[in-house]
């Protein structure tokens, strides 16, 4: 069982373009409704651009997004978004203090990023700091088929101490054909990783 987070512990949440928005939507909107959070956001060009073209959506409007999101009250600690380009936020130095951090969805180009060692954006600087302080990097890449290129750039991370979470479909938890319960399985998962207690999906058991 998945213990509650620490009285305040900074997460940080970067989206990636991908069609898998709905998992780093779901979590960002299960992190802000969570007590003991201090939570950090980046968004990359590539998930705006899906947010607009697939859900009609402008991930920089954070007031509409609470909307959409159906967040009336923000339960998280704090929440600061911080721009893609902005490579001098807090979350780019390992003496701020960030331990855990998420990006769901994770494209095959941050994910290469990031197995390189590239900083280009904030983002990719991010997840580079929380590897290099020995902290848990969380990404939920979404491609099909993989190539040999995307499996090698997994195992780079993974050997860098990175948790490899891909979205894959399940049943044990009897989703009854219900995409949001798919949706909410992987959330699960990443917050079992956090240690952060929650009931999105029926564990398995007797």
């Amino acid at each position: 069982m998945a213990q509650p987070a620490r009285e305040t512990e900074r997460i940080v949440l970067g989206l990636s373009g991908s069609s898998a928005l709905p998992v780093g939507l779901r979590l960002l909107e299960v992190l802000l409704s969570t007590p003991g959070v201090e939570l950090h956001t980046v968004f990359t060009e590539g998930a705006r651009q899906v947010a607009r073209n697939e859900f009609g959506l402008e991930l920089d409007d954070l007031s509409r997004l609470r909307e959409r999101l159906g967040i009336s009250e923000i339960r998280a600690v704090a929440w600061q978004h911080h721009r893609e380009d902005d490579l001098g936020a807090p979350i780019s130095s390992g003496s701020f203090g960030v331990r855990k951090m998420v990006v769901a969805p994770c494209s095959m180009g941050t994910l290469a990023a990031i197995a390189n060692g590239m900083s280009d954006n904030l983002l990719e600087r991010a997840a580079d700091v929380v590897l290099k302080e020995r902290g848990l990097l969380v990404l939920v890449p979404r491609e099909a088929p993989l190539s040999l290129i995307h499996l090698e750039n997994m195992v780079r991370v993974a050997r860098a101490g990175g948790v490899i979470l891909p979205p894959v479909l399940t049943f044990y938890h009897q989703p009854e054909e219900s995409s949001r319960a798919m949706v909410d399985f992987i959330v699960g998962k990443v917050l079992d990783l956090m240690a952060i207690e929650h009931q999105l999906y029926r564990r398995w058991g007797y």
